[in-house]
């Protein structure tokens, strides 16, 4: 009677163990199914083409049209347009205006650039005359404007101030090497 106990709990314990192994090994081959169909390689909807691959984001800075205080606006640029002349093509930008009706062109109508130069890490800008047209009934848009500049050519690594020439000369208005000053947003 002994043995048939034994032979019973050892039959059931079989059973189970050859069931469990079953579950198993189902389990694990299930579990390695879905590793596969997560290495599988993504393929986007939409695939990424050559104009976008050649395009960068850089920030302009104008002020708010109700605060006055300068606030980044975010540019698509043509990468090949920045690598030419990243100086020329962002001062232009400036001058072209913001995109954001909320904001203000700060720099005076009809100014041209006539000329840029780097000289260490100071760049110089030679503007029309045009550019002494700003509004000087504002207190602050002196300030806002040499900040547009500064800021948004510091952005660029070779860069850590600018100096302003007008027609090839210093002016009284704009005679000294601006930095970069801390933009609220």
């Amino acid at each position: 009677m002994k043995n048939k106990k034994i032979i019973i709990i050892f039959s059931i314990l079989l059973i189970i163990l050859v069931i469990g192994g079953y579950f198993l090994i189902s389990y694990l081959r299930k579990d390695k199914q879905d590793d596969k169909q997560i290495v599988e390689e993504y393929t986007p909807q939409e695939e990424i083409s050559e104009d976008q691959l050649r395009q960068t984001i850089v920030s302009l800075y104008f002020p708010n049209k109700e605060t006055k205080e300068l606030e980044p606006e975010a540019r698509l640029v043509d990468i090949k347009e920045i690598l030419k002349n990243p100086y020329d093509k962002l001062v232009n930008l400036l001058i072209q205006g913001p995109k954001d009706e909320n904001k203000e062109k700060i720099i005076p109508e009809n100014t041209k650039l006539l000329s840029t130069s780097l000289e260490g890490d100071c760049i110089t800008l030679d503007f029309s005359s045009d550019f002494l047209n700003y509004d000087k009934t504002v207190e602050t848009t002196r300030g806002n404007l040499i900040n547009s500049l500064v800021n948004t050519l510091t952005q660029l690594n070779e860069i850590n101030s600018i100096k302003i020439l007008i027609d090839g000369n210093e002016n009284e208005d704009f005679n000294e090497v601006y930095t970069i000053q801390k933009v609220t947003s």
